[in-house]
């Protein structure tokens, strides 16, 4: 083991918990390693990947800590790569072939990927040693990044017969620990936890109210003389503002955010990893995959989004083991913009029942096609909420995915069409006449008709792409693919929508609560009157952590007081119709109903959902005009205001 670990890696010697996390997976048993951020958790499964016979295939949710990775593996002559959307058709066909041969070692991918059917054809016809599951708290319903794919990722381990999983994340909690552990027959023993704690980071919380807090973060950083540095904020444009205020005072600042082009965002990331910028003012878009030993200073401009995120930004900083910063400018005038986007995420009931009339009206013959963004704006469910729902709905055994395929397939002629037949005969060549008959051709592209292909030639839809995808892979024809469309069975039609509904709708009210719990949480965290290095690992279930730190603001003697947000005026004092007139018109108008006061909610405090974009909300008197009020008080007052009238 050390042999390999010095010739190829590099390292004299492993971190904690490395040697039992390679160990298990060595061994022929899954694992858990949950590592702070920074610690050496990628070694785990790029270690076992040069011993294991077969194919390791990473699941990760982030492009960047693909690309981060990639570059490590290739610096050390470790055979991976990533299939991703930024490829071209061309890189991703190449990338298959090698995994084909035996070549790779390892493979990324995204866990969105296994939803294309012709990712999945490929997959299974390539023997898997190792799942590896970066990020791996995003399959917990109770964890704070929790993406419903995931949820998938145990099925598909049985699908593929992969014997093997190794699960990944720095941000667990004990719930969350017990609960990926179970999805995946993890034994008690190979869930590696190395401890929370990190000595050299001092924990520092400043009460500082909204009005002073870029003089504050202006005067903080400016001590620090160019040291690297990255400012959280939670909204494009505090970055905007934040960045150009440093910049002015002479603290040379970029904004970084989801908002900016993706060569912008990566060129500003290349200049901070070269350290020829210092400063980065970002949302939480920045610094997944930024792996930079020397960043001394993390400061949260605005409050993070919860204890988990918190724990994962701070870990940015001093991975080089020396002392490093991080600052949190606290008070509580963000917090409506925290709760907001978790409340926006809530689908109304009425946008529940109708998905699932929807899936009684079309599913009758027990199948149910879709397209997520088409559904997602007929019931008015963003489309995250929505991809939880239809897994609710799996889970419950209503539904089952089938495959997911592209609804429109599209090819342009690399080679002439007679040339292209002339290297089939018999059978095949009339197979292939079909489907260049069968394709309407415009000036460049010809689009595939797969009902004329199967109506007058019986060709069976998997055998037409199947075909399009060699021809490809022979570089014949350029071949494009879109419109995902989803294709679930209808399991069980006995269901009464409504008591249905309303129970899914409980479930997403339970999760509401549990992420306004969670701000909360955080807030206690900030104010908290004992060492926050130890309350913040005890969150984790760390109980090794000293119970003072003496190097957090509290330890130095300062127990944060949050100042309250500025006083508002009584909501009563506001006239619902004369705020939401034009907006309750434009909506009879277009959906010929009165919106719900959950709706108007939504509108009043500036929390984009689907519908608004038909309506074109943002343009309309009255969106965002209640956006520094509480959103559960907004809805009480929205409530009260439409039984009155």
């Amino acid at each position: 083991m050390y042999t390999t670990l010095e010739r190829v890696f590099g390292f004299q010697q492993l971190r904690p918990g490395q040697e039992a996390a390679i160990g298990a997976v060595l061994a022929g048993r899954s694992a858990a390693a949950i590592f702070p951020t920074g610690s050496g958790k990628s070694l785990c499964y790029q270690f076992p990947a040069l011993h294991l016979p077969h194919l390791t295939l990473v699941v990760s949710p982030l492009l960047a800590l693909m690309q981060d990775q990639l570059a490590f593996l290739s610096r050390h002559g470790i055979s991976a790569a990533s299939i991703d959307s930024a490829q071209s058709r061309e890189e991703a066909s190449a990338v298959m072939a090698r995994a084909r041969s035996g070549e790779l070692k390892i493979l990324m991918i995204s866990v969105e990927r296994l939803k294309n059917e012709r990712f999945r054809n490929f997959i299974g016809q390539v023997p898997i040693s190792l799942l590896v599951i970066d990020e791996a708290h995003c399959i917990s319903e109770w964890g704070h990044n929790f993406r419903p794919d995931y949820l998938k990722l145990p099925d598909y381990q049985r699908q593929f017969g992969i014997p093997q999983v190794l699960l990944l994340t720095a941000t667990a909690t004990p719930p969350v620990i017990a609960d990926m552990q179970a999805k995946f027959a993890i034994a008690p023993a190979d869930v590696i936890t190395t401890g929370f704690y990190r000595a050299n980071l001092n924990l520092l919380v400043e009460p500082v109210g909204g009005a002073d807090k870029q003089r504050r973060l202006v005067e903080w950083l400016g001590a620090k003389a160019g040291q690297p540095s990255i400012v959280y904020v939670t909204q494009q444009k505090t970055a905007e503002q934040v960045a150009e205020r440093l910049s002015q005072r002479g603290i040379a600042a970029s904004a970084y955010h989801a908002g900016m082009a993706h060569e912008a965002r990566e060129a500003l990331q290349r200049r901070f990893m070269a350290g020829q910028i210092n400063c980065i003012v970002a949302t939480i878009a920045f610094g997944m995959g930024i792996d930079k030993s020397d960043i001394r200073n993390v400061v949260h401009f605005d409050l993070p989004k919860s204890i988990e995120n918190y724990s994962q930004e701070i870990g940015r900083a001093g991975r080089d083991g020396q002392p490093s910063d991080c600052l949190v400018l606290a008070n509580r005038d963000s917090l409506n913009v925290l709760e907001n986007f978790v409340y926006g995420d809530t689908p109304e009931q009425g946008g529940i029942r109708w998905v699932l009339d929807e899936l009684l009206a079309h599913g009758r013959d027990g199948e149910w096609e879709l397209l997520l963004g088409a559904l997602s704006e007929q019931s008015n469910i963003r489309q995250l909420p929505l991809k939880t729902l239809l897994v609710q709905l799996e889970l419950r055994g209503i539904i089952a995915p089938r495959y997911a395929y592209f609804a429109e397939y599209r090819f342009k002629h690399l080679l002439e069409p007679e040339a292209l037949l002339a290297k089939f005969d018999g059978e095949r060549r009339q197979f292939v006449e079909a489907i260049l008959d069968s394709s309407q051709r415009a000036r460049t592209w010809c689009t595939l008709d797969f009902d004329r292909l199967y109506q007058q030639h019986q060709a069976e839809r998997g055998r037409v792409v199947k075909a399009l995808d060699y021809f490809q892979d022979k570089g014949w024809i350029e071949l494009e693919s879109k419109q995902m469309t989803e294709v679930y069975a209808l399991l069980d039609a006995g269901f009464d929508p409504e008591s249905l509904s309303a129970e899914l709708h409980g479930y997403f009210k339970q999760q509401e609560r549990s992420e306004i719990t969670r701000i909360h949480a955080m807030l206690e965290l900030f104010a908290s009157e004992h060492c926050l290095s130890q309350r913040l690992a005890a969150y984790f279930g760390d109980r090794q952590a000293p119970e003072r730190c003496g190097h957090c603001s509290v330890c130095h003697g300062r127990v944060a007081q949050l100042p309250e947000p500025p006083s508002l005026p009584a909501l009563a004092g506001h006239d619902l119709q004369r705020l939401c007139g034009s907006f309750i018109q434009r909506h009879a108008e277009l959906k010929g109903s009165t919106p719900s006061a959950e709706c108007l909610t939504r509108f009043l405090c500036g929390i984009s959902v689907p519908l608004f974009t038909r309506l074109k909300a943002r343009s309309i008197a009255g969106f965002a005009a209640l956006d520094s009020y509480p959103y559960a008080e907004v809805r009480a007052w929205a409530e009260w205001q439409l039984t009155a009238h």
